[in-house]
């Protein structure tokens, strides 16, 4: 474009106005040429718009002052008449709230125009454009501050009612678990661990519940945006953070969460102790996966298009109290004493805290949230230290458990009722236990259960089993359990005077541990079938043994002596080994009619076992020397010791003083 045809189209400047004009001409006219860049069409355009700001500053300079005044006296008194109305602008309807959200946008843009043209000093109009940019902020705060009370007020009226029972996957009663007693009292009845329904496992954004109204969300949404934009972000989210705090509050409370020092935790009675774990365990699921999980979205759906926003930040100030909280009452009872009874309950705790940890990594992730993330996972450890520490004097408690009175009856003891089901619940953690003890005194484990001795490995090994250095952690530790108790039941057995009570005591004992494996399929994958086989073995050893004690003496008197026939002793020796036979039966019936042998099965097969031996002696003896000692001076007849044979072991003592025929 030549020089002269240039300056025909663009005016001479003349002043300020005519300057600024003029070079947004030149600009316009240079952008029009074909030959330029992108580039350089760019920085012609940017030059452009900074030019009409810069005309714009200078028409306002030379506005009227007194326009700009009419504007803000206007805004001021809209404000004003809201704020003398005590009701809620947004209880009004659309309507009013959009007028007063737009009255306190203007005032918002009114102090951005002031703002552009303040100089830094002077008099005159500068002086009062800075006087009604000082009543531009007042008018603003006062906005800002009702705005935040809108903001409040809809968050408390629309905030939507907590529920226990929210989410059915998280349904649970109060009774729900093991009763302590169970293992000894019903622990027979107990089902098997392996059976029992896992928790069910879904991720936190599947489980979000609307915490406030949708309705309301647009309405939070476009306060937020205007009082960041206007400067009063930090107002806005203390405002939220304050009132979600408080409702969060009221969620663990009607998740039956009390607040609670670790001192009163310390003070509680174990009933009421358990019974707030159980709702500890409840209480965190549904609030981490249902409510922390919906909180951190309402957080996001308000704040989360903010750019001057944290959104996240706000969501972990308002929930931070709360979930430490239930933390605190975690650390409590990883502190508490470490009893057998509290394995369970602390194990459910050690699982649910880890089960929510990711969760709870995801929740928390920033770094406002640290405190949070590292307050779960020191409550993840010390739950574990609490339960190898109450593993340990589980086993601890069954080596140093001593009796003084023998077990009435010779039945199956209550510590062996006790153990074997204790096992087999905790067969439900394998994976943590396994995990918990490993490498946790496994040496002293080995050298305690002489299962695990050399000698086994080689039978093992023959057996086609995984040798013991395969077994896993807690297979480990579940046989030095039972070694343990077997060490503890052959010293309570010596506490009876009568050793063919201890085999008793020992066949019902070492018979229940096996069948308990056996029938438990958890168990018997811990134990292994080789384990059950050398119990068999055990308790079949112990049936002998019994039968050797008991009738070995009984059935001598009705042996024949050396090479002795009928005729070579007298009738009156006849009969007086018939009569001590008779003694020697009563007593055996009257004192092993209250020996107790549970199982029915056991019970019959040393029933069948004893009378093969004792009527088929008896008959011979009677058959050889029927002649000799004639039937008066026969008491009984083979089936009448037959039948008296069947009142042995049933627990209640019988006398064979008055014999009965049957």
């Amino acid at each position: 474009m030549e020089a002269a045809a240039f300056d025909a189209r663009v005016p001479q400047p003349e002043g300020e106005e005519n300057l600024i004009e003029a070079a947004k001409q030149i600009v316009k006219a240079l952008g029009s040429g074909k030959n330029l860049t992108d580039d350089a069409r760019k920085i012609l355009a940017d030059l452009g718009t900074q030019l009409s700001t810069i005309n714009i500053i200078s028409e306002d300079k030379d506005g009227d002052i007194g326009e700009l005044e009419a504007q803000l006296d206007a805004i001021q008194e809209k404000i004003a008449n809201w704020e003398a109305d005590q009701s809620m602008i947004w209880d009004s309807g659309p309507d009013e709230a959009g007028e007063y959200m737009n009255a306190t946008l203007e005032a918002q843009r009114l102090i951005e125009r002031l703002e552009n043209f303040c100089p830094g000093g002077g008099g005159g109009d500068d002086a009062g454009r800075r006087d009604l940019l000082r009543r531009a902020h007042d008018v603003l705060q006062m906005a800002m501050a009702r705005l935040e009370q809108e903001f409040t007020h809809l968050l408390v009226q629309n905030q939507l009612p907590f529920e226990r029972d929210n989410v059915a996957s998280f349904r649970s009663s109060e009774d729900d678990g093991l009763d302590f007693n169970s293992f000894v009292s019903n622990g027979d009845d107990l089902e098997d661990p392996s059976n029992r329904d896992s928790s069910v496992s879904r991720s936190w954004e599947e489980l979000t519940i609307d915490m406030v109204h949708p309705d309301a969300i647009p309405d939070l949404r476009d306060i937020a945006e205007l009082m960041f934009v206007s400067g009063y972000g930090h107002e806005c989210s203390q405002a939220y953070i304050t009132v979600r705090r408080d409702a969060l509050d009221e969620c663990l409370f009607i998740l039956e969460m009390e607040k609670l020092s670790i001192e009163d935790v310390l003070k509680l009675e174990w009933g009421s102790l358990n019974s707030k774990i159980k709702k500890w365990i409840r209480a965190l699921k549904q609030f981490v996966r249902v409510y922390l999980a919906s909180e951190s979205f309402l957080s996001e759906q308000i704040f989360g298009q903010l750019e001057q926003s944290s959104w996240s930040v706000y969501f972990i100030e308002a929930s931070k109290g709360s979930m430490l909280q239930l933390l605190n009452f975690g650390e409590a009872i990883s502190i508490g004493p470490h009893k057998p009874e509290k394995l369970f309950p602390i194990l459910d705790m050690y699982e649910t805290i880890s089960a929510m940890i990711p969760d709870l990594d995801s929740l928390y992730a920033s770094g406002a949230g640290s405190c949070v993330r590292t307050d779960c996972h020191e409550l993840q450890r010390r739950l574990g230290d609490s339960v190898r520490a109450a593993f340990l004097e589980f086993e601890n408690a069954i080596a140093t458990s001593t009796s003084t009175i023998a077990f009435a009856g010779g039945g199956i003891h209550h510590l062996t009722r006790y153990v074997m089901n204790y096992l087999n619940t905790l067969t439900d953690y394998q994976e943590s236990l396994n995990y918990l003890l490993k490498d946790h005194n496994r040496q002293n484990a080995v050298v305690m259960s002489p299962d695990l001795a050399p000698s086994t490995r080689q039978e093992d090994d023959a057996s086609g089993e995984p040798a013991a250095d395969d077994y896993a952690t807690m297979a480990l530790h579940f046989r030095s359990v039972t070694s343990i108790l077997e060490c503890n039941l052959d010293d309570k057995s010596r506490l009876y005077r009568d050793p063919s009570l201890q085999h008793v005591f020992m066949m019902n004992n070492v018979h229940y541990m096996a069948q308990k494996v056996k029938n438990s399929a958890a168990l018997r994958h811990v134990f292994k079938d080789e384990w059950i086989r050398k119990r068999n073995w055990k308790f079949q050893q112990h049936a002998m043994s019994y039968e050797r004690a008991t009738w070995s003496s009984v059935l001598s008197l009705l042996k024949d002596e050396g090479n002795s026939h009928p005729g070579s002793v007298s009738k009156a020796q006849l009969r007086d080994r018939l009569k001590n036979f008779y003694v020697a039966f009563e007593d055996v019936y009257r004192t092993q009619t209250s020996w107790i042998i549970p199982d029915a099965q056991l019970r019959e097969d040393l029933r069948i076992s004893t009378s093969l031996k004792v009527i088929q002696a008896y008959r011979m003896f009677i058959g050889r020397h029927t002649n000799s000692i004639g039937d008066r001076h026969v008491r009984y007849s083979a089936d009448d010791l037959q039948n008296y044979l069947l009142d042995l072991y049933e627990g209640s003592q019988k006398s064979l003083h008055n014999p009965h025929r049957r």
